[in-house]
């Protein structure tokens, strides 16, 4: 398939610079009936082209589309997402049919005189103020969604997990029984304190620094967000879920997990790009792809960029329960 692309590309480029070279010579010559017809059904023959390259990209291609969210607040981004994609789609193909029908249809004839249309208020109001609504529904949308992720006041017995950044590792502090985390700052970085926690504070010391996260299957998890050197971004694609890491300040979003790890490898959509990727990997020699959640950097914030990454996984409260007091806490590790 990509070899195919490429030769694509190539023909694309070939046509181009033919086109160029004609269009530059235009001085020494004049079009002419059996030219513009030509130049009419290519359009034609271009058109079929375009849209049996856009059915094969929808049908062949969505297997590299993320699954179903994983979160019940990405449900919304999935439908602003379809909504977007359907409305533009259905746009771009009646407009690409009248761009390349209407230059076949009107193409030039000696025998044809261009027509002169005045402007038409009705007309123009209508494909102005018909945008207009659309984007304005679509607008109003993303920022219920944005909000419904970014308030979180009404959360009950939320989870408080601090994530902090730096090149090029993740670590995450789990908030303890108080539920409060500790202060933390980079100033107070020394030693095994790589997140710069403030032990002083007695919120501190019943918090839980981890380097892998586990989250409860349906509870709320806030989450806070801190950076040690650059703008990092913290990206949890299956959850439709990311936030920019600032350093000097602390950013925050919310979301509610829907599904363990395990039952998102049940999802078929989760079978089928697996068993895709591990037909590349075979290949390649490499070892068997097993789906897990990531937390990634979507910020390109180094040399090492690619490689910042953290393993999520969702489980069973009762399973969360477990491992969260099987961990350490600060008190215990900072003496």
């Amino acid at each position: 398939m990509l070899a195919l692309f490429y030769i694509f590309i190539g023909v694309a480029i070939g046509v181009s610079v033919w086109q160029i070279t004609r269009i530059m010579d235009f001085r020494s010559s004049i079009a002419n009936d059996q030219d513009n017809a030509a130049q009419g059904k290519f359009a034609i023959a271009f058109m079929a082209f375009l849209y049996a390259m856009m059915i094969y990209c929808l049908i062949f291609m969505n297997v590299i589309m993320l699954p179903e969210s994983a979160s019940y607040e990405g449900e919304h981004d999935d439908n602003l997402f379809d909504i977007t994609f359907w409305l533009i789609g259905i746009v771009q193909f009646i407009m690409q049919f009248l761009i390349f029908y209407f230059t076949f249809k009107y193409r030039g004839s000696k025998d044809r005189k261009a027509k002169f249309y005045a402007d038409s208020h009705k007309l123009e109001f209508i494909w102005t103020v018909t945008p207009a609504i659309v984007l304005v529904l679509l607008i109003g949308y993303g920022l219920w969604q944005w909000n419904n992720v970014m308030d979180l006041s009404d959360a009950e017995d939320p989870i408080v997990i601090e994530v902090y950044s730096q090149q090029f590792r993740w670590d995450a502090r789990y908030a303890g029984a108080d539920n409060t985390l500790g202060l933390g700052n980079v100033n107070f970085i020394k030693g095994i304190n790589t997140m710069g926690v403030d032990m002083s504070d007695k919120n501190s010391a019943d918090d839980k620094q981890v380097t892998e996260l586990y989250l409860p299957k349906g509870r709320k998890i806030h989450f806070k967000f801190r950076s040690q050197d650059v703008l990092h971004s913290a990206y949890m694609p299956h959850f439709r879920a990311q936030m920019n890491c600032v350093p000097g300040m602390v950013t925050e979003f919310g979301f509610t997990p829907k599904y363990t790890t395990l039952e998102m490898r049940d999802q078929p959509e989760v079978i089928e790009k697996s068993i895709g990727i591990n037909k590349i990997r075979k290949a390649k020699g490499e070892d068997p792809y097993v789906f897990d959640y990531l937390l990634l950097c979507n910020k390109i914030c180094g040399a090492s960029h690619y490689n910042m990454q953290m393993k999520i996984t969702v489980v069973e409260q009762e399973e969360y329960d477990k491992w969260l007091s099987e961990q350490p806490t600060l008190a215990e590790v900072i003496k």
